[in-house]
């Protein structure tokens, strides 16, 4: 029998989170005959129309598929009529203490990572999103293959969340998998806004006796006063509107930002360019919300067969990941299933996710995530499965020497392979930019939220990236699934190292305006971000 493992309560608030079947009155109301959600609640996102968008948003051009247009209905009803189910989360101002360190942030209903959503492939899903923040917010729906208006990206799909106010997403998931959920409002991410979405397979092929999912995420918020906006201003300062120079750039998160920005770009001038090191200093790093010192304990009896759900929460930090005395079968990545493959250790970028079995040897085990920046910080759980002294918190796992296997090493499932078939159209996006002058872009030009790049209904289209910077950057598709080459895995988020080239192929059958960009939220929240549009007609 599967178990599932549940985070404990780190700090205190308001909030509200459940589930059940969603009542077919009040705002929250949904027309099962179109799928088209009906609430005071939900204003028309921006248009794809021409005009200024609500948060003052550049025109757009006319003739592409709107966010919440027929055709995205049309592709919504194709998902299934299923049972709804009711979710309810409280973004708040919050306290966690991290072994000892008290840090003032922001989090989902008190949570540290927020309460899991688990639904079945083929429910339709009903968050309700209360905004106690003193800033706007929205909520991003990471790997999942969504209606367009529900996805959450601010002045494409939706108008932002405004402070005290809420929101109703309704869609239905047809795609077993692991995915998360996050805002997408400048560099919420880090924070403590985030929770994992568990969609199950009703026909669930593995056995296993037990079920863990860990977030393993990089953390500075609080810290000495700094916030991620302070250190996104820091880094920014020295661009036409940035914030060098103002009064306000003087408290003592604001130095701290200074001082570890400073660090960074020493350090960046003499690392080697296929290092996958973090650009932001982060003074810690989580694995379920906890520090290694205050580590989680998972329980089991040797001989248990156990999947773990590892999920890179982080805002700029890949990991390399292993379990002491243990190796690991990876089943699936970014949620669909790959050609099982046993391995001693695993290198995760941001945004991705691996789903391994472990059958549990007898001991004391540490579940270690290790930064794969030169920072060399980790995040650690135990796994118990009878007496004797736990490691100590900080050891390294030898199985981490290896250096960890990569998406790219793994071939995709004949379940779930794309049909041989040549792209219909090549878009060509070059990562520009670098780490002094932090100018990061997409083809050279930094995002505005007028920007597309055409597809039409149908097409295979082939993504190229090219990578011409010296830093990592974890490239990361909304709406759609694409295939890394040569029978590779099918993925949302993709790693392509610095002077590489990358090229990916999917099916554009999702339509409407979905962001492509890197997940570092310190690249993208500075450019490298762009809007990949269905056309309606030439």
């Amino acid at each position: 029998m599967r178990t599932h493992s549940r985070r404990s309560l780190l700090g205190a608030g308001m909030a509200a989170a459940g589930s059940g079947l969603l009542t077919s009155t009040g705002a929250a109301a949904l027309d099962a005959k179109n799928g088209k959600h009906h609430s005071h609640r939900k204003p028309p996102p921006p248009g794809s129309h021409d005009g200024h968008g609500s948060d003052g948003s550049h025109s757009a051009p006319s003739n592409y598929v709107s966010p919440d247009g027929p055709e995205v209905m049309e592709a919504e009803r194709k998902r299934g009529t299923g049972p709804v189910r009711r979710f309810a989360m409280t973004a708040d101002q919050v306290e966690f203490d991290f072994g000892g360190a008290v840090v003032n942030t922001w989090a989902y209903g008190n949570r540290l990572p927020g309460k899991e959503i688990r639904v079945t492939a083929g429910d339709r899903v009903a968050v309700t999103l209360h905004n106690r923040l003193p800033h706007s917010t929205t909520l991003h729906w990471h790997g999942v293959q969504i209606r367009n208006d529900m996805d959450g990206s601010p002045s494409i799909t939706q108008r932002s969340v405004k402070a005290g106010a809420s929101y109703d997403y309704t869609f239905a998931v047809d795609t077993p998998g692991t995915y998360w959920l996050h805002p997408h409002v400048g560099v919420q991410l880090d924070r403590g806004l985030y929770a994992p979405l568990i969609v199950d397979d009703p026909r669930e092929p593995l056995s296993y006796d037990h079920e863990w999912v860990v977030m393993i995420d990089d953390w500075l918020d609080g810290v000495d006063g700094m916030t991620p906006d302070a250190m996104l201003a820091e880094l920014n300062k020295n661009k036409p509107g940035g914030a060098g120079g103002h009064d306000d750039m003087q408290s003592s998160g604001n130095r701290a930002a200074a001082a570890a920005v400073a660090r960074m770009r020493r350090r960046a001038r003499h690392r080697m360019t296929d290092d996958p090191s973090d650009s932001v200093e982060h003074p810690f790093h989580l694995m379920n919300g906890q520090v290694a010192r205050d580590r989680e304990t998972f329980r089991a009896k040797p001989g248990d067969r156990i999947r773990i759900r590892l999920i890179n929460a982080a805002a700029g930090t890949a990991y390399r990941v292993a379990l002491g005395g243990h190796n690991m079968t990876v089943t699936h990545i970014d949620g669909y299933p790959v050609q099982h493959k046993s391995t001693d250790s695993l290198l995760i970028a941001m945004g991705e996710r691996f789903d391994v079995l472990v059958t549990a040897k007898d001991g004391v085990f540490p579940l270690t995530a290790l930064s794969a920046g030169n920072t060399f910080q980790t995040a650690q759980a135990l796994l118990r499965t009878g007496d004797g002294e736990a490691p100590d918190d900080k050891i390294r796992p030898t199985e981490l020497r290896s250096g960890g296997l990569s998406a790219d090493k793994f071939k995709a499932a004949a379940s779930v392979r794309l049909s041989d078939r040549d792209p219909d159209r090549t878009i060509n996006m070059d990562l520009t930019g670098n780490m002094d002058d932090w100018d990061w872009a997409i083809n050279g030009k930094p995002y505005t939220d007028s920007q597309r790049y055409p597809v039409r209904q149908g097409e295979r289209v082939r993504i190229t990236f090219r990578n011409t910077t010296t830093m990592w950057h974890p490239m990361h598709l909304h709406g759609h699934t694409f295939a890394l080459p040569d029978g590779g895995p099918r993925k949302d988020t993709t790693i392509v190292l610095p002077d590489k080239e990358v090229s990916v192929d999917f099916d554009a059958d999702n339509p409407g305006l979905w962001m492509v960009h890197c997940h570092n939220v310190y690249h993208s929240e500075s450019g490298m971000m762009t809007v990949m549009g269905y056309k309606l007609h030439d």
